[in-house]
């Protein structure tokens, strides 16, 4: 049985101290910590500023984002909606920053892109390089946190979450003093940046008094996030339309997909990284290292061929395991479809995907099809050569 208000309130009962959580973080595998007493200061302004984005239809079909209480409230909104019980949040940085290049670094003319933190591999017992999750392995990291702090604290009620739980992991972030939100929403780290996951644990422990860590806002007036997004879902500074954005659009977005979205898509396949690869403070951030969430390097720039030629198995194969899975095999061969459009597009390449494309036009799938035919549309656009027929 964890411990009770009054319990927590009581002298007597040895409270989180900021310090002494951030060495038991890091030493279980984190790279950076904070912990913010609850309910903190800037609570409210942050659940109405979520409510407002929500009722402006900017979430999309995100439908967990959308639910609510009995009496109407979303439950991310607030921490104490759905965990009354909660005084602190401990929220944990891992950075996922490795040596590979960016999104916006020359590629190869056939070749797509997944989201740097979807990259994910680990060695397993035969020496392979198999896929990893970060939501696995850094829930397990929370949870050897979590028994680190019951041996210093004793018993107290906990919850633990990596982007799985009811909650604003930005929000907390910052309000722990972990960094600032940017002009493309994310949290940036002035060491770290912005390549980094958070994770949370909520606790019924109470926090010990200490002054406020308030990270300022350091993104100054560069603009470069903004004029790089190519399908203009920021808009304006430190908002975000998930419905136009391509992370959203590749990753939680079913079915069809419209035409101008499409064409801003680019290559990206799976999640986007366009916005913080262009972040100074990106350029600036150290690699970090860890070997449960090193790159795969077959998922670094791969061949479009190698990717529309997959079966479902061949998916599974290669995905189960991974955050790309997400996405699932129909959304990623639309992914790739609208991606061979875009590569075709751009230099006229692509020619021996050409059938493919015309098979995937003809299928059954709502969103599959349609993105094939606005492929096909596109090489039609730049005129057919003998070899394309």
């Amino acid at each position: 049985m964890g411990v009770n208000n009054a319990v927590a309130a009581d002298p007597s009962v040895p409270l989180i101290h900021k310090d002494v959580l951030r060495e038991l973080a890091v030493y279980t595998g984190f790279t950076e910590a904070g912990v913010v007493a609850l309910p903190h200061a800037h609570e409210i302004r942050d659940a109405e500023r979520f409510a407002q984005w929500v009722r402006a239809g900017r979430a999309g079909d995100m439908h967990y984002l959308k639910r609510a209480d009995e009496r109407g409230e979303l439950v991310r909104a607030r921490v104490a909606l759905p965990f009354p019980w909660a005084r602190s949040a401990i929220v944990c940085l891992s950075s996922y920053h490795s040596a590979q290049p960016r999104s916006t670094d020359p590629a190869p003319n056939d070749a797509g892109w997944i989201a740097r933190y979807a990259w994910s591999g680990r060695t397993d017992e035969r020496g392979r390089r198999v896929p990893s999750d970060y939501h696995k392995v850094l829930l397990k990291r929370l949870k050897s946190l979590e028994a680190k702090l019951h041996e210093r604290y004793g018993a107290f009620d906990s919850r633990a979450y990596v982007d799985t739980g009811p909650v604003v992991e930005r929000s907390l972030a910052m309000a722990a003093g972990l960094g600032w939100t940017a002009k493309n929403t994310c949290l940036i780290h002035p060491k770290i940046g912005s390549y980094a996951f958070l994770s949370v644990l909520l606790t019924s422990l109470e926090v010990e008094p200490a002054p406020a860590i308030t990270v300022p806002d350091r993104c100054g007036s560069c603009t470069r996030c903004i004029a790089a997004c190519p399908t203009d879902a920021l808009f304006p500074p430190y908002q975000m339309d998930a419905t136009r954005c391509i992370s959203y659009l590749t990753i939680e977005h079913r079915g069809a997909i419209s035409a101008e979205l499409m064409a801003g898509m680019g290559r990206q396949i799976f999640g986007c990284d366009i916005c913080q690869d262009v972040c100074p403070w990106n350029h600036k951030a150290p690699i970090g290292a860890d070997p449960d969430l090193a790159a795969r390097e077959e998922l670094v720039n791969p061949a479009l061929d190698w990717l529309a030629s997959m079966d479902e198995k061949d998916f599974e194969q290669a995905f189960n395991g991974s955050p790309v899975r997400r996405a699932r095999y129909a959304g990623l061969r639309r992914n790739i479809a609208i991606a061979i459009g875009n590569a075709i597009a751009a230099d006229g390449g692509q020619v021996r995907l050409i059938e493919r494309l015309r098979t995937w036009a003809t299928a059954a799938d709502e969103g599959l099809s349609p993105a094939a035919a606005w492929a096909l549309e596109k090489l039609e656009g730049r005129g057919s050569t003998a070899e394309d027929r």
